[in-house]
């Protein structure tokens, strides 16, 4: 696909560097939760890794570069699974992290960054303050700054989910519930956080199965990304309030979103009532426990159910650092 920033053949490469326990998760139709949603549904589980979420394809490629310079401390700013997934990679290459995360981010995953080794700096303030600090710092000390999304490595490693969700998209189960509309296409659901899920994956699907749409979804309390892109220009927030935290950005970048407007056929808001049923019926009818980024898709389906009805749905849940306390209340438990 021409026009976007990303390259199909590094996506390919990137999958030689990653390690394989973030390779080929598991991919499989949960049918208990069809009956509820009105779709075949498909289950992308991007938590079934060491760091529980889907960045560690991102970190390793970055670890991988930084292992073989001269140059081996890196900086992020991070709502907690980069984070981690950054200390991960760099722990057995010899790599000096240091991670910047709002002193309200998810304990559980500030917890697993120092545990892992990384140096972990906390910010009186959001997302956004974090990576104004880590971008402060990377100059300082004159060290690799990653940041998520703008970074290609992050949107790269990313997509190499996109290159195993093609092949099983091509073959559909055949005794799927179908729609009396025979011209539906297959759609994949995909956290919008900042973007590089979305844009990697996205432009993947793009290229090589253009007939499947590729739907983006983002908390109503964090809409900055989904009002860009269907403004078509860099649309900001003053505040987010979600407990999805790990989509919560206000300020989009302007890279991803020219990229996210060539390879994404739409991006909806979802309610957090919808994205709290979500979790629940994950939890009830999946027997998964997953942060509430992950259940985006599942919330996506559950406000427009005649758009997905009869059709072949997959949705990847992305993450489950969660904190725990907070997930019991959530769910009723």
């Amino acid at each position: 696909m021409q026009g976007t920033r990303l390259d199909m053949d590094r996506i390919r490469a990137a999958r030689e560097v990653i390690d394989p326990v973030f390779l080929d998760s598991p991919l499989y139709r949960s049918e208990a939760l069809e009956p509820l949603l009105g779709c075949a549904i498909n289950i992308k589980l991007e938590t079934a890794n060491p760091v529980r979420s889907f960045k560690g394809r991102g970190t390793e490629v970055v670890a991988s570069q930084l292992a073989g310079s001269d140059s081996r401390a890196v900086v992020c700013a991070s709502a907690g699974n980069l984070g981690q997934a950054l200390a991960w990679s760099s722990r057995d290459r010899g790599l000096d992290v240091t991670v910047v995360a709002s002193r309200f981010a998810t304990a559980t995953k500030l917890d697993r960054i120092r545990a892992l080794g990384a140096k972990l700096e906390l910010v009186d303030g959001d997302h956004e303050l974090a990576r104004e600090r880590a971008a402060a710092i990377a100059q300082y000390d004159g060290i690799r700054l990653l940041e998520d999304s703008l970074d290609l490595e992050t949107c790269e490693g990313a997509a190499t989910i996109g290159l195993e969700l093609v092949p099983q998209i091509a073959q559909p189960r055949t005794d799927q519930p179908r729609s009396d509309r025979s011209g539906d296409r297959p759609v994949v659901l995909i956290a919008l956080g900042g973007g590089a899920l979305a844009t990697g994956v996205g432009y993947v699907l793009k290229s090589l199965a253009p007939e499947v749409e590729v739907v983006c979804v983002q908390p109503l309390g964090a809409p900055a990304l989904t009002h860009s892109w269907h403004q078509r220009r860099v649309v900001t927030t003053d505040t987010t309030n979600t407990i999805a935290d790990g989509v919560a950005g206000r300020i989009p970048i302007p890279e991803v979103l020219d990229d996210l407007l060539l390879v994404a056929d739409d991006a909806v808001l979802v309610q957090e009532s919808s994205i709290v049923t979500g979790l629940r019926m994950l939890l009830d009818h999946a027997g998964l426990v997953v942060e509430p980024s992950a259940a985006l898709g599942i919330a996506a389906i559950l406000e427009d159910r005649d758009r997905f009805a009869g059709r072949q749905v997959f949705t990847i849940v992305c993450g489950s650092n969660v904190d725990l306390d907070k997930y019991r209340a959530w769910v009723g438990l």
